[in-house]
């Protein structure tokens, strides 16, 4: 019988907030694989799904390194290719998580790029991303009306994050962790740090609210933060 590899998406934090579909593809796994980004790291999207997981499956921790050497890159993704279709071969239900939706800027999207062709069936069940969670938890309407709302990595060129800052009405900014301090300079220049809000680890035990973005001090900002922001 042949295998089938799903990449489901776990949400942002709060266990409550998967989807039904993707509890079932859960609890049906024979193997779960679990990303992390370092051998000495926990896998929160592993911990997220953790109540439904059956007593007997098998966990399997594969790490996808945050690196720019493309040597190490290239071993790291065909050595978990190779797992993977292995696993597919023995006829395996095999469960990929991932934070948020699979389909934004996630790690599934380049999984599933190496594996779309390899003959074995894929199906991806959609998540819950943080934005949205964040919105619905503040009471914080992301967009209305005719208002652009533009999803930004803040790890983008310069050039290009100030023009898409001037043209939104309102924006989510992602992966703000590396530059936070630069991302509110250009938020408070373009009128759009009066009503911002970030939030750290949306739905987990350690979440963090900030609403006053210029009161950052010199603490690290958290991976997985988020900020909203519309127009004063």
């Amino acid at each position: 019988m042949s295998g089938i590899f799903y990449g489901v998406g776990v949400g942002p934090g709060d266990p409550e907030l998967l989807t039904v579909k993707a509890i079932q593809v859960i609890k049906a796994a024979d193997v779960i694989i679990a990303p992390k980004t370092e051998k000495k790291e926990g896998s929160v999207a592993l911990s997220i799904a953790s109540p439904y997981l059956k007593p007997d499956v098998e966990i399997l921790t594969q790490v996808f390194p945050m690196v720019s050497d493309t040597e190490i890159l290239e071993d790291a993704w065909e050595s978990n290719k190779q797992t993977i279709l292995a696993l597919l071969a023995a006829g395996k239900k095999v469960v990929f998580l991932t934070l948020g939706d699979p389909m934004f800027y996630s790690t599934y999207i380049y999984v599933f790029r190496l594996l779309e062709n390899s003959g074995y069936p894929i199906e991806t069940v959609p998540g819950v991303t943080a934005f949205c969670a964040i919105g619905s938890k503040l009471g914080y309407p992301l967009v209305e009306g005719n208002n652009i709302l533009s999803i930004i990595p803040a790890t983008i060129e310069e050039d290009k994050l100030e023009q898409a800052l001037a043209m939104s009405d309102n924006v989510v900014l992602m992966k703000v962790y590396k530059n936070v301090h630069d991302v509110v300079e250009k938020l408070n220049r373009h009128q759009l740090a009066d009503k911002a809000v970030m939030i750290s680890r949306c739905g987990l035990p350690d979440e963090k609210v900030v609403r006053d973005l210029d009161a950052i001090g010199d603490e690290k900002i958290n991976y997985l933060s988020t900020i909203l922001s519309r127009r004063s």
